[in-house]
């Protein structure tokens, strides 16, 4: 779809009105409890996920939110083994916020959880009704006897739902699946949706790569080059490479060029490119445009490098689509020396700084401690 059928929320708009979101919900304890990957013939482009009954369930869930809010379109719905993606279209201004509408999701998926617990409990008894709060799109409600399983055919209309009760299941001894309120990203930018569409879509395919070459997407930690501690994830045997050189494009190179005297700059970029051709390993933060440009030469001719970047990584880190494919053929390591900051989202002067210092003394040539 092109960018200009889309309204954009525009910054500080109320999250009440017509807008673009990504919502995240993750299973709390990244159980794959939803489904499972399949990789048929260990081929990751024809990877699946084959959802559990919980996971039916869920989707479910998430497929009654235009039904109950008709303001709401899904455009994309990704059920992964331990969590989900949903994309949502707000395509006129609600009374409720977006929101209240996903935490009635959550709540209505997190009950749901709970109930799917009682039911697979060796121990299990019946349990009391359980109904999310008003503005959980679904219902899910136990037959007379203790269920066996849930699936979508569970699901239906509750009257103590519509009436906001709060109350139902809380004396049932089961943690809910689902603990964490889900993540909310309004999209903004144009280019923000189709990046997007493209990354819930390709989220079996990276996962199914992940698990064929784990080595490469597990994150490692304490690696210690030149009196410094690293995180890293890729291949760590780029360490060990006879050459590398860095890529710090000067700001006097770029002042030049913008008044005309572009042949220093070009000449700089054209060699950090060849130097890569002939098997050095490039070293850089890749923090300027021209830098950046640089990195995607790299990229395209499918050569070496080592990426250092100002933020840590999660335990489930994934690396962005550019760097993805070039990481699970071990054509890149990436490293920080910092833990991962949630909170973190720009970065700033000092750690530019300190990063292209210590891309300049991993190109000394000095090994990594053993």
């Amino acid at each position: 779809m092109a960018d200009e059928q889309w309204h954009w929320q525009e910054p500080g708009t109320a999250w009440k009105g017509i807008g673009i979101y990504h919502v995240t919900l993750v299973v709390s304890s990244r159980e794959p409890l939803l489904g499972e990957l399949v990789i048929p013939a260990n081929d990751p482009t024809q990877a699946k996920v084959e959802l559990s009954e919980l996971g039916l369930c869920v989707k479910a869930c998430v497929d009654e939110i235009p039904k109950r809010h008709k303001q709401m379109r899904i455009i994309k719905l990704r059920m992964m083994p331990d969590h989900v993606h949903v994309i949502l279209y707000v395509t006129q201004a609600m009374d409720a916020s977006i929101k209240m509408v996903v935490r009635g999701l959550w709540q209505g998926a997190k009950k749901a959880g709970r109930e799917y617990s009682a039911s697979i409990s060796p121990t299990s008894e019946c349990q009391t009704s359980i109904s999310p709060t008003s503005e959980c799109p679904t219902s899910i409600s136990p037959t007379s006897e203790c269920p066996t399983s849930i699936s979508p055919n569970n699901i239906r209309d509750n009257e103590r739902c519509q009436n906001g009760d709060e109350d139902a299941g809380k004396n049932q001894p089961y943690d809910p699946i689902f603990n964490e309120m889900p993540f909310i990203r309004p999209m903004s930018r144009r280019g923000q949706l189709q990046a997007m569409i493209r990354y819930v879509e390709m989220n079996p395919q990276r996962l199914a790569t992940k698990r064929l070459m784990p080595g490469f997407f597990r994150v490692q930690h304490n690696i210690g080059i030149a009196g410094r501690e690293y995180s890293g994830v890729g291949n760590i045997a780029l360490l060990q490479a006879e050459q590398y050189c860095p890529v710090h494009v000067r700001r006097a190179m770029v002042e030049a060029a913008e008044h005309g005297e572009a042949q220093p700059l070009r000449d700089y970029m054209n060699s950090c490119v060849i130097a890569a051709r002939h098997g050095t390993v490039m070293v850089s933060p890749f923090i300027s445009p021209k830098e950046k440009e640089v990195m995607a030469v790299l990229l395209k001719e499918n050569l070496l490098f080592i990426h250092l970047t100002d933020n840590g990584f999660r335990e489930y880190y994934k690396p962005q689509d550019n760097l993805f494919d070039a990481m699970a053929e071990g054509r890149v390591l990436i490293l920080s020396p910092w833990e991962h900051d949630a909170e973190k989202k720009h970065i700033n002067r000092a750690d530019c700084v300190a990063l292209n210092t210590m891309a300049e003394e991993i190109c000394k040539g000095e090994s990594m401690n053993e």
